[in-house]
């Protein structure tokens, strides 16, 4: 009996010891703990982290090569899509968050249990996934001047994202585009660096607004319905000479703080979670090597906290043919201030360098713990370790149609109308709905690749109406006009086609393919080779508007004379009925450009305060119109003024009749 007795209290003391044991253990792993402190959490993780666990956080590798094993194995940080880099063609939300979440299973599964952060390029809405609302590019919205407007697309596009499973999104670009001979221009709200800080407010849209006791340059994502941001292209990638892209902007240090640098201060102080830095070079060194403005002046002046992220294969482009030395490009990009690469295929080689480098005490371990506690900073606040799996509760949120509705909003605020009549007196916008027929042509009336412009579903666009969900000006306006109204849509007219049908009027729809990066550089900045064909043929003939779908100004002077009505529409995405809206007098046309309009190509570059300022159109151009509702409501109103002042007169004229003199 006291046998059994002693036997059954060892049970029981190994059981208490066992259990203490366990307690105190989930108490020393305080990076766990969500009550703890974040810098708190950082410190206690990165105590327990070996070199590899750590290199691994700094590594982002493209969807295309990652899976569970190779995220636990290699404890990789963050995975990416690239641009059309999709689980499945016209993938629906579920699909991305199966995918994403698969992913994630494999990191937790590592040792520390680390999440990893899924980021993905989102500039003008979820631009990647099939069904996402499409909200017009940057070049259009910085004609709004509407910061709340930027903000609320922000909080729509942070929306939409979450939907599918991803808390990071590679936006906003905050390029000052100073030449539109440069591919990316329309990725940038304006040349004007002012209108460019004013458009940082999609920031908070994106990420939620910072509490009112935030410590500068720490990061902050509000929630489960926010995303981390990312600040792009860090710095002055909007200034190349001659526009091309990746090139060198020349520029002295007061030019680029007073142009390009003013809106990353903005980001900074409203709590961007990361910045991207720029292919190109400032003054001959290329920013990914930059040490004095990566770690000196981003980190050290402007007091950034958050993580610095390269751009896509971005340090190999450091040597010329890319990785030529990827050895040397590793320690360059390192030493710099780069805390997470974009490898995005070869990690392994990466991780291989990298971890020599260090080894061989080449690069110090400060530098690389220095870029991990920025990494998990980011994480711990953004509540990846509370919530590292996606759900499909905000599945909805994705092409729901209140954002549709506010895209179209900034479809129709984005609009530049240039011209309106031959003449003062014989304006021609707003159209009439009800006419007996009219006639719609170009070739970007009626595809829906185009309208988006690039940076849609693929990395370049696309042509045509499948490939997602809109509405193309052409359906726009067949919906706006009176049922009895025909709409005759050709692509390309001639001009017999358009004499012998007697319309009313015509709209023509002409303008850019679509493009990305160094595919849309261009010296000539020409339409589509059949747009002057169709304007020809169609304004001289009939009462015409034609509407540019373009990423910058184009070259438009030699057709402007037979134009009765001219519409920069930019890019305006998915909501061809916001154009139908300014079109056909629903609402006025108030955008203003924020671009310059120039003449001729020879004049380039050429930006607002220039000695040689010689435009088309000037920077804040652009005509206004009233709505068909207040033109109607203001000329009921004067005619009852004047019904009352016909009647005053009267009664004094009879007064004046029968009173003594």
């Amino acid at each position: 009996m006291s046998r059994a007795l002693v036997h059954l209290l060892g049970v029981l003391w190994l059981c208490c010891w066992l259990a203490s044991t366990g307690e105190s253990q989930i108490e020393y792993l305080r990076y766990k703990d969500p009550k703890q402190p974040v810098p708190t959490r950082v410190r206690d993780l990165m105590s327990r982290m070996t070199l590899e666990e750590k290199i691994g956080q700094m590594v982002q590798i493209d969807r295309s090569v990652a899976n569970a094993n190779v995220m636990k194995t290699s404890f990789i940080g963050s995975v990416l899509s690239g641009g059309g880099s999709e689980p499945l063609p016209r993938a629906t939300a579920e699909d991305w968050v199966n995918m994403i979440n698969d992913f994630q299973k494999g990191a937790l599964e590592s040792r520390l249990g680390i999440p990893m952060i899924y980021g993905i390029d989102a500039v003008h809405g979820h631009n990647n996934v099939y069904n996402a609302t499409i909200f017009p590019h940057n070049v259009g919205l910085g004609c709004t001047r509407d910061p709340n407007l930027a903000q609320r697309i922000g909080a729509a596009t942070a929306l939409e994202v979450r939907a599918t499973g991803i808390p990071y999104v590679f936006a906003p670009c905050i390029a000052v585009c100073r030449d539109p001979r440069w591919g990316r221009c329309y990725e940038s709200y304006s040349e004007d660096p002012k209108i460019v800080q004013e458009m940082t407010e999609i920031i908070p849209g994106l990420q939620g607004s910072i509490p009112a006791n935030s410590r500068k340059g720490f990061p902050y994502v509000g929630g489960k319905t926010k995303v981390a941001a990312c600040a792009k292209h860090f710095v002055g990638d909007g200034g190349t000479t001659k526009g091309i892209n990746e090139n060198n902007t020349v520029i002295d240090w007061h030019g680029l703080l007073s142009i390009h640098m003013p809106a990353y201060s903005d980001s900074i102080i409203k709590g961007v979670s990361t910045v991207m830095v720029s292919y190109s070079s400032w003054n001959g060194v290329r920013m990914h090597a930059n040490r004095d403005l990566v770690t000196g002046f981003l980190k050290n002046t402007l007091k950034f906290k958050g993580f610095v992220i390269s751009d896509w294969q971005g340090i190999d482009r450091l040597t010329s043919p890319p990785s030529s030395n990827y050895t040397y490009s590793v320690q360059a990009s390192i030493e710099a201030g780069v805390d997470m690469v974009m490898v995005p295929f070869e990690y392994g080689k990466f991780i291989q360098d990298l971890t020599l480098l260090v080894k061989s005490n080449i690069i110090p371990m400060e530098r690389i713990d220095d870029a991990v506690e920025r990494i998990l900073l980011v994480k711990f606040t953004m509540g990846l370790f509370e919530n590292p799996l996606a759900d499909t509760s905000l599945v909805n949120e994705l092409g729901s149609q209140e954002h549709r509705d506010l895209a179209r909003e900034a479809v129709r605020k984005s609009l530049v109308l240039l011209k309106n009549g031959k003449n003062e007196s014989a304006s021609l916008l707003p159209l009439p709905k009800k006419v007996p027929k009219i006639l719609v042509a170009g070739s970007h009336a009626d595809n829906l690749g185009y309208q988006c412009g690039g940076w849609t579903i693929k990395w370049q666009g696309f042509s045509g109406n499948s490939d997602t969900r809109g509405t193309t000006i052409l359906n726009a306006i067949k919906s706006a006009v009176d049922t009895s109204t025909e709409v005759v849509f050709r692509d390309n007219p001639d001009n017999e086609f358009v004499k012998s049908n007697n319309f009313e009027y015509a709209i023509v729809v002409v303008g850019e393919p679509p493009y990305a990066e160094t595919a849309g550089d261009s010296t000539t900045l020409t339409m589509m080779e059949s747009g002057p064909n169709v304007i020809n043929n169609v304004c001289g003939t009939v009462k015409c508007v034609v509407v540019i779908i373009s990423g910058r100004p184009i070259v438009i002077e030699p057709y402007i004379s037979s134009i009765d009505a001219l519409v920069a529409a930019w890019l305006p995405g998915t909501e061809g009925q916001g154009m139908t809206d300014v079109l056909f007098g629903d609402y006025g046309f108030t955008g203003k450009l924020a671009r310059t309009w120039f003449k001729s190509v020879d004049q380039l570059p050429m930006n607002v305060g220039d000695p040689h300022y010689d435009p088309l159109f000037p920077f804040g151009f652009g005509l206004t119109t009233e709505s068909v509702k207040d033109l109607v409501a203001r000329s009921t109103s004067a005619a009852v003024g004047a019904r009352a002042c016909i009647f005053t007169i009267i009664v004094t004229l009879i007064i004046s009749l029968y009173l003594p003199g």
